[in-house]
């Protein structure tokens, strides 16, 4: 299955509006569905969140410029959320996923499908 099939899967759950695979250090863009595409100060943001996630908890996370309240930032899984919509961020052995939620779908929901994919990408060794 090709890079984009993942990030369009991801939509096609209708839980997911937006979504992105980079590579794990964050330094290029794998596949793209929705027009997710982060700054390059973002992506880097992030990807430092994993290993030390006080930036972002004192900055808050930026998503397309958009500052996302911090829900939980660990070394596998970055959750922020701004109103009504929300972000999913997981890092597997190589790449991040993010997932963007729209107003309407309940962040358990959201949560639950970029995490399943995060699994399945670690269990084939990506």
């Amino acid at each position: 299955m090709s890079w984009q099939a993942y990030t369009d899967n991801l939509l096609a759950t209708g839980k997911i509006d937006k979504s992105v695979i980079y590579s794990r250090a964050g330094d290029s863009v794998w596949a793209s569905s929705g027009g997710l595409q982060l700054q390059p100060a973002e992506i880097s943001e992030i990807a430092r969140g994993f290993d030390n996630p006080s930036g972002l908890q004192s900055n808050g996370l930026h998503v397309q410029g958009q500052k996302f309240m911090l829900i939980k930032a660990d070394d596998r899984s970055i959750y922020g959320r701004h109103e009504a919509e929300g972000v999913v961020i997981v890092r597997t052995k190589q790449t991040i996923l993010i997932g963007h939620y729209p107003a309407g779908v309940q962040a358990g929901e959201a949560t639950k499908i970029v995490e399943q994919l995060g699994d399945y990408l670690i269990s084939v060794q990506y």
